[in-house]
């Protein structure tokens, strides 16, 4: 493979983390072009407000100085239960944010078609793991889609049993 490198995204990588997300859902499934436009804007504003104020980190991979996959950890509150006091250290690097509690929560994961199979996502998912034990926190959640589940099964995450219910009734 030629020269591969991972590194921290920044604010100047927003337009490259949206076209990410927006390629993961395509790869979901979500074919429907409507309702990927209009979560474009939605998601650009709401990663970069948290990659400013730190609640959001994201990794990107780059093969010969060109990004081809990324994946980010959002610090996803939570309240308070037994074992989980509200966060690791970085909060105490975050002075805005002390009376937060949060969990890394890791999203948008996404690989450019061309570069899949090579072990890049498992590259970043270990990447923000060791960023997330450095920070003190204690676990990492996440939902997987079909694509990545034996990614996440073969790093010994667990299956949980979450439950839901939509309040909107579905448009046919």
């Amino acid at each position: 493979m030629p020269h591969l490198k991972i590194r921290r995204a920044t604010l100047r990588d927003i337009e490259l983390l949206v076209a990410h997300r927006r390629g993961m859902w395509r790869d979901m499934g979500y074919k429907n072009k409507k309702p990927l436009d209009a979560a474009d804007p939605v998601y650009r504003r709401w990663a970069k407000e948290r990659l400013k104020n730190g609640e959001l980190v994201g990794w990107i991979i780059e093969v010969s100085q060109k990004p081809v996959a990324s994946g980010c950890v959002w610090l996803q509150p939570v309240q308070p239960r037994p074992g989980f006091n509200g966060g690791g250290s970085t909060y105490a690097h975050h002075p805005e944010q002390k009376s937060r509690g949060g969990q890394p929560y890791l999203l948008s994961m996404y690989t450019e078609p061309k570069f899949r199979g090579q072990g890049l996502a498992k590259k970043i998912v270990l990447e923000s793991l060791r960023w997330a034990k450095k920070e003190g926190f204690s676990r990492m959640t996440l939902h997987a889609s079909d694509m990545g589940k034996g990614i996440y099964e073969k790093l010994k995450f667990e299956r949980t049993w979450e439950m839901k219910l939509d309040l909107k009734p579905k448009r046919r």
